[in-house]
């Protein structure tokens, strides 16, 4: 039978087989969004018993915003022991003096070889379990330009109290309507916390820590003899770790507030950092990821498909498709037909259109659902972020291109949007 009069050419396969790939790999993404719109939110079991808790942050200048986060850990609706230790990592400014008066215990660390937040995770964990050996249970890894809602101790001390050694809470954006650069980063982590984490903690597989707004035992951090992950993605690869070594990341519904960047400039190194960390950790990973997935552990495949290189299989296909539109076209029929010649076109187009409908249907689906957590005073940007999350995703395009080649380095990201709990709940300042 010659398929060519079927219209089934080397072209039409190829595009076949990258559309069936992307269909199997990640459909069951579209199982978790089920999951979610018919059980909506995890209910965790009471706690039969308050942990004691330590918060970590490492701040690099982080003067204007240090002192809210400090007074949000220690004013927590919590009846435990919770203690915050700031490490003022080679600061110029302010941020020890600022972290002391809200009430932190602090310690400067001018370590310019070992820069970063990994580094300054090690410093902390070991300098905390030689000055108060078993004091704490676990400890909460916060950025400095975070705060947390009055019960997220509570709440996440009952994913602890129920055994889960990791655990990552709810992350939310305290300027969403700061730019459309920060709305969209807004959306994204309020769809990984509610259609990713939650869909997988209900589902009894293991979650992912992202950022910040996360809880390790410290039996974890005393059997690692600190803290051993620096890449530029110390988060995702410490989550590929557990996922490994079968430790099952649980979720909590506790609230925290992070703030985004509001330039495409700052979003663009930010993401480049992302990008490459999340390279470094799929090669340095994949076999054991593998390795899961061939016992059987749906994990691992999860987790797989989390830091594999998606972006770069859509770059492939319509890198083909658009090399044979032009040979074909310079061939003047010889190795494609009009008709094929249109087929590739049509290819083109279906590829980036596809992708934006599918973030699109993402971001109306996410903001339908978490409506009542998203707080901006700027109303009209809620809407307009339908439209705009889409291409701001597609721009992970050049980026996953970018990261292959280029060198890319931790460069710390700017925060001085200074509000508290009550401003963020009050819809915050404009921005």
């Amino acid at each position: 039978m010659d398929l060519s009069r079927l219209g089934i050419t080397p072209i039409v396969i190829f595009n076949g087989v990258i559309w069936l790939f992307f269909t199997l790999a990640y459909f069951y993404q579209l199982v978790y969004i089920v999951r979610v719109a018919l059980r909506g939110t995890v209910v965790l079991p009471k706690a039969k018993r308050n942990h004691s808790f330590a918060f970590v942050i490492a701040a690099h200048n982080e003067e204007p915003v240090i002192g809210n986060l400090v007074r949000s850990i220690l004013s927590q609706k919590y009846d435990g022991v919770v203690e915050c230790f700031v490490v003022a990592d080679a600061c110029t400014d302010a941020t020890a003096a600022e972290a002391m008066k809200a009430g932190a215990i602090t310690w400067e660390r001018n370590d310019l070889a070992r820069k970063g937040k990994s580094w300054v995770l090690d410093y902390a964990f070991d300098r905390i379990l030689n000055d108060y050996g078993d004091k704490f249970e676990g400890f909460f890894v916060m950025d400095a330009d975070n705060i947390i809602a009055p019960d997220y101790v509570e709440v996440m001390n009952q994913a602890f109290d129920a055994g889960y050694l990791v655990c990552t809470s709810y992350r939310n954006s305290k300027n969403f309507d700061s730019s459309w650069i920060s709305s969209a980063y807004a959306l994204w982590f309020l769809r990984e916390a509610k259609f990713l984490n939650n869909a997988r903690m209900m589902l009894g597989t293991s979650c992912a820590i992202s950022g910040s707004g996360w809880l390790v035992a410290a039996s974890i951090i005393r059997g690692m003899h600190g803290w051993r992950f620096h890449t530029l993605t110390e988060d995702i690869q410490f989550s590929t770790f557990c996922c490994a070594h079968g430790i099952q990341i649980g979720y909590a519904p506790a609230e925290f507030f992070d703030e985004q960047p509001l330039t495409f400039k700052a979003s663009w190194i930010q993401r480049m950092r992302w990008t490459k960390g999340f390279y470094q950790v799929f090669f340095s990973y994949c076999r054991n990821l593998l390795t899961g997935i061939g016992k059987g552990r749906f994990s691992s495949y999860d987790m797989l498909m989390t830091v594999a290189p998606g972006m770069i299989l859509t770059l492939v296909s319509a890198f083909v498709n658009a090399a044979y539109l032009i040979i074909g076209y310079l061939s003047h029929g010889f190795i494609a037909t009009e008709g094929e010649l249109a087929m590739c076109v049509g290819s083109l187009i279906m590829t980036f259109a596809s992708m934006y409908v599918v973030f699109f249907l993402l971001a109306v689906i996410t903001t339908i659902s978490e409506r009542k957590h998203i707080h901006a005073k700027k109303k009209w940007r809620i809407f307009t972020n339908l439209f705009t999350f889409p291409l701001f995703m597609m721009t992970y395009i050049p980026i996953t291109v970018a990261a292959l080649f280029k060198k890319v380095e931790w460069v710390p990201t700017k925060h001085d949007i200074a509000v508290n709990f009550d401003e963020v709940i009050g819809e915050g300042p404009n921005s």
